[in-house]
């Protein structure tokens, strides 16, 4: 029954989740939090910074993740078979729809429809992990907003490479939590 519900509720990721890996944050988080209670908020702000750190898209990274704690390496795959099934199917289908009427006018509008509900998702995820990770208000949360919002201005400002920044925000704040727990 558990393998069940893992393949439907990240068969629901992956049918739901238009605009890549960022737009299925809240879609996870609904199934895998809010309804089955797999995890807890912490527990999936950890899994997507970790979904986010590994190779590969985060909706897989996550379904095998929340899959093998759920149901061992068989939830895993049941929960990552449930997440791309439904891509190779629709992409599938789009791409026979696409090439066939590519020229007629309403693809285009349907295209330019999805954009705003991509940039929508992708901003209400965002903005839910960012509140989780700076509102509990102990030192080392205030800690990591504050190292977040530098480095957010850091990379918008300069040109300093993103990845350095993030290494080097990790190691201050590594260092800075061993200083305050002393």
């Amino acid at each position: 029954m558990v393998l069940l519900k893992l393949f439907f509720a990240f068969m629901q990721v992956g049918l739901f989740s238009i605009g890549g890996g960022y737009a299925a944050i809240p879609i996870i988080q609904s199934s895998v939090v809010d309804s089955f209670g797999w995890l807890t908020m912490d527990e999936f702000t950890d899994l997507i910074t970790i979904a986010e750190m590994t190779p590969g898209p985060i909706a897989v990274n996550s379904a095998t993740f929340v899959g093998n704690r759920v149901g061992g390496l068989l939830g895993s795959i049941v929960a990552t078979l449930g997440c791309i099934v439904p891509a190779i199917i629709i992409v599938s289908l789009f791409a026979w729809v696409y090439y066939r009427y590519k020229t007629v006018s309403f693809m285009k509008t349907v295209m330019a429809f999805l954009r705003p509900v991509v940039v929508a998702l992708i901003t209400s995820s965002g903005l839910s992990i960012l509140a989780n990770a700076v509102l509990p208000a102990s030192s080392i949360e205030v800690l990591a907003g504050i190292l977040f919002l530098g480095a957010f201005v850091l990379i918008r400002l300069s040109k300093v490479n993103p990845i350095a920044v993030m290494f080097s925000s990790g190691i201050l704040y590594a260092f800075i939590t061993l200083i305050i727990q002393r």
